[in-house]
């Protein structure tokens, strides 16, 4: 497909944001477009210092690299944590690995960390935890979530297995609705090793676990946004 990570020099992160009437925060733009255009888009790990945000950021960054500006736009991204350092930055670690993307300066800078609420889960149209136990945390919170909630490296790998004659053709969006909806209907269905499904915590470890899982997360994220990317050709 062709999908790039291209840098970029100076681009905010776009967390302006539509409350939800409980002061807590789904959308992250203030003019969005039409639910029915749009697709909700919510990562969750522990505190939102280290694993979700990098999630939300490179799910941004690739989104507009393969889709481009306008219909990447349709994709409302957020993260939050269930045990969240509220309005803390990222954490410097992580942060400095998002260099080669050019996301490390004013896109990693302006975020700040969010406390996982259920109504988020509600609105969104895919729920993607860190790991499994994230999973089971955010269903706790709001049991309406179950169909939407998956484990981030355990979508990846559903959406691997997503037969591409199944997916709408060219509507991004729609493409994204549908393989939640065929991610879901192969839950244990595809084989898959509990130890390919972590995404360990980097917090409180050197540098290099924090290398090691924004690793883990791009390659997810790369694999799930190549399936909502229509093919060309």
């Amino acid at each position: 497909m062709g999908l790039t990570f291209r840098p970029v020099t100076a681009m905010s992160p776009g967390r302006d944001a539509i409350h939800d009437g409980s002061g807590d925060q789904m959308s992250l733009h203030a003019a969005t477009p039409p639910d029915t255009e749009t697709f909700r888009l919510l990562f969750v790990c522990t505190g939102n210092i280290c694993r979700s945000p990098v999630a939300e950021i490179m799910t941004k960054h690739i989104l507009k690299g393969g889709l481009g500006g306008h219909e990447a736009a349709r994709f409302v991204v957020a993260s939050a944590g269930v045990g969240a350092v509220v309005g803390e930055m990222m954490h410097p670690d992580t942060r400095d690995e998002l260099s080669p993307w050019g996301l490390d300066g004013l896109v990693a800078g302006e975020f700040r960390a969010r406390q996982l609420r259920a109504p988020m889960v509600r609105r969104a149209d895919l729920v993607l935890g860190a790991n499994v136990r994230h999973r089971s945390a955010i269903v706790e919170r709001e049991p309406a979530g179950l169909r939407t909630t998956f484990a981030l490296r355990e979508f990846a790998a559903l959406a691997d297995a997503v037969d591409e004659t199944l997916l709408p053709a060219e509507d991004p969006v729609k493409r994204a609705t549908e393989l939640v909806e065929q991610a879901r209907m192969l839950r244990g269905l595809v084989r898959m090793d509990p130890e390919d499904l972590r995404l360990p915590d980097p917090m409180g470890r050197p540098p290099a676990a924090h290398r090691h899982a924004v690793e883990l997360i791009t390659d997810a994220v790369y694999r799930i946004v190549q399936r909502i990317v229509p093919p060309r050709g």
